[in-house]
């Protein structure tokens, strides 16, 4: 467990960070990414040539015998969750850091990306239970607080289960929110939930991954433990056929996720720990911008 004096370093650390590469990086690249998307009904008015028929008030045009056409304005200030895989599988890592720390990371980049424009952040933590729900606000003292709890939650629950968050992430916040999934996405039966979800929400799955949850070294006979269960069980990682597998698997999961992200109309970043998120970060707010 961390003291109080290494979490406010730590948390000052992010802040840092966080702030140099918000500043740097995604100086309007953020925010262009995603305005926009939601837009709120402003007035109505005598229609003029040129408006879009599909926002003629049909009703309003009845009552004064000639037509009147809606009037939207964007709506400036967006709400960002971001629902945080707190799970013993992202305490894995072999390279540069464990994928929870890149988590974290990533948690606060964002968080500090949204507070810097005036946009509201909040949190869902979940292992196989929703742990935690922090409601969106902005605010600087708000994204600390955020980073502060990305640094120290600790899961009650022992597996991983996206769909009670999904669910609960549907049910509890009322406006259009962009939401970013950061998880290793070691699991299954998201698929409904993450479909429901989208269609009132912009979700981004984060997928985080360690080159060791891909390619298992050849280095004989192993006991490992799963990280969530505890059981533990001997592996000959000497055998090809093994290590075949176990890339296999590694391939069927990867493969679920990107499939049932596809289906529900969500996009799907790869990160691997040791990689450099803010790359990958930066070329999805370009490319959505486009």
């Amino acid at each position: 467990m961390l003291t109080t004096t290494e979490i406010l370093k730590k948390v000052r650390e992010l802040e840092i960070k966080s702030k140099k590469i918000t500043s740097d990086l995604f100086t309007g690249e953020y925010h262009s990414a995603f305005k926009g998307k939601g837009m709120s009904f402003k007035e109505v008015r005598e229609y003029a040539a040129g408006d879009d028929i599909r926002f003629i008030d049909w009703n309003v045009s009845a009552r004064f015998g000639h037509p009147f056409s809606k009037l939207f304005e964007e709506e400036r200030e967006l709400t960002v969750m971001l629902l945080v895989d707190i799970s013993r599988s992202t305490l894995f890592g072999t390279t540069h850091a464990r994928k929870r720390d890149i988590v974290t990371e990533i948690g606060a980049v964002l968080s500090f990306a949204a507070v810097n424009n005036g946009d509201k952040i909040g949190v869902i933590f979940y292992s196989d239970i929703v742990e935690k729900y922090i409601p969106p606000k902005k605010g600087k003292q708000h994204a600390l607080y955020i980073v502060r709890e990305l640094l120290t939650m600790e899961p009650k629950g022992k597996g991983t289960a996206m769909q009670p968050a999904l669910r609960y992430f549907n049910n509890s916040t009322r406006q259009k929110s962009i939401a970013f999934v950061l998880s290793d996405l070691v699991d299954a039966g998201y698929g409904d939930a993450l479909r429901i979800a989208s269609r009132k929400h912009d979700i981004i799955g984060i997928k985080l991954y360690d080159q060791m949850d891909q390619v298992l070294p050849n280095a004989g006979l192993l006991q490992v433990q799963d990280a969530e269960s505890g059981k533990t069980q001997w592996v000959d990682s000497g055998n090809a056929f093994v290590r075949h597998q176990y890339e296999q698997e590694f391939f069927r999961v990867t493969e679920y996720a990107v499939s049932h992200f596809k289906k529900a109309g969500c996009d799907l970043l790869h990160v691997r720990t040791g990689d450099d998120y803010v790359k990958v970060l930066q070329r999805f707010f370009l490319s959505r911008n486009r």
